[in-house]
């Protein structure tokens, strides 16, 4: 797997390309716990090339959205590809997340 992190104005975002699994999550975490520590974390997943997540991935996503709310932020996905999206289908996690179509419009709502 890819990681690429970057600030896009005061939205925290990361790229990921690959599978997203057991193997592949501790960088991700890390960043993830990083980033949701500071009050009114914006934080925006970009899974626009990854072609698998696990449930290990999941939980570090649901986890991540959590610590976001606790500190009154918010986290967004986007960019899933139907595999994928299918997942979150499946786990029922596409009602818990905000998903949008492209990193454009997911930026654009954190400004709503």
């Amino acid at each position: 797997m890819d990681m690429k992190t970057r600030v896009d104005g005061d939205v925290n975002v990361v790229e990921l390309a690959g599978r997203f699994d057991t193997n592949t999550v501790p960088p991700v975490a890390a960043w993830l716990d990083q980033v949701t520590s500071t009050p009114g974390a914006r934080v925006l997943v970009n899974l626009a090339n990854t072609t698998f997540v696990d449930s290990t991935a999941l939980a570090t996503l649901v986890q991540a959205l959590k610590r976001c709310q606790q500190v009154k932020g918010d986290l967004f996905l986007c960019g899933l590809r139907r595999p994928v999206y299918m997942i979150f289908e499946l786990t029922r996690l596409d009602k818990a997340f905000n998903i949008f179509v492209d990193e454009e419009h997911a930026i654009k709502a954190f400004a709503n």
